[in-house]
């Protein structure tokens, strides 16, 4: 080696070459448009969203207060033509107030949803963000679908079950605040069940558990929709229970299918 190449090599700059072993960053892992926000702003933001929430949960609710007797009577009609008794004062008309509160959630859960999205949306990777739409969408589906299978199947059933049960011993005269109790704690539970397929694909799409993790599981679920069946359908008829540990079985296993075709 001559002396120059000597020089050359000493006074030659330190490669740095902890960035060339570095991977290169996936542009879906990446947070577009980042902007730097405090953990008191975060809070602020978070105030002003739950309030904004709540604003449409208040005009939703006034707003079907004031069309409460409409829906009432279709809540009505899977009862077959039972009669129904004000046991109390005031009765009917808490259960108005019972009936609007869950018919304007019902009717505001778009507007809570967006902001929602609004408040995660600048955390989420471009690869998060990807999954938003499909599951939002999903979601809102499924549970419409749960909604459906309740009021027109499950419903029906329980009804028909327990009014032919007494139907040689007792009149039907029901309380009013009771059947709504029944009525929407079985519609609301049961969309909430059909959020399985759903909560599935996210895992899947992030990694977390396989389709064929899932499929190893059988057992278990099994067992699972049965108590579920039994937890969430306020009747103790064996028909309801198992219509609802049916449609749970059927959509974890729609949700295996799902999992499998976006190859995870």
């Amino acid at each position: 080696m001559t002396p120059s190449q000597e020089v050359d090599t000493a006074t030659a700059p330190d490669l740095d070459l902890e960035k060339y072993d570095q991977p290169e960053t996936n542009p879906l892992d990446e947070l577009p448009g980042e902007v730097e926000m405090s953990l008191f702003e975060h809070l602020e933001e978070l105030r002003q969203r739950i309030f904004y929430a709540l604003i449409a949960v208040a005009i939703s609710v006034i707003g079907c207060f004031l069309a409460v007797k409409p829906i009432v009577q279709l809540l009505e009609v899977p009862a077959q033509g039972v009669k129904f008794l004000q046991l109390a004062p005031g009765e009917y008309f808490f259960v108005s107030l019972k009936v609007a509160g869950y018919s304007g959630l019902l009717v505001s859960s778009p507007f809570i949803l967006y902001q929602i999205i609004q408040f995660v949306l600048p955390g989420l990777t471009r690869r998060e963000r990807r999954l938003l739409a499909p599951i939002v969408l999903g979601s809102s589906v499924l549970f419409a679908a749960g909604l459906a299978f309740a009021y027109y199947l499950l419903i029906p059933a329980a009804l028909k079950f327990f009014i032919s049960y007494g139907a040689d011993v007792v009149e039907q005269l029901w309380s009013i605040d009771k059947y709504f109790e029944f009525v929407l704690l079985l519609l609301f539970s049961t969309g909430l069940a059909f959020q399985i397929p759903v909560i599935q694909l996210l895992l899947g799409a992030l990694g977390i558990v396989s389709s064929e993790t899932m499929l190893s599981g059988w057992r278990y679920v099994t067992l699972g929709a049965v108590i579920l069946g039994a937890v969430l359908t306020p009747s103790v008829d064996p028909l309801t229970q198992t219509l609802l540990a049916g449609a749970v079985l059927g959509l974890y296993f729609g949700g295996i299918g799902l999992v499998k075709l976006v190859g995870k």
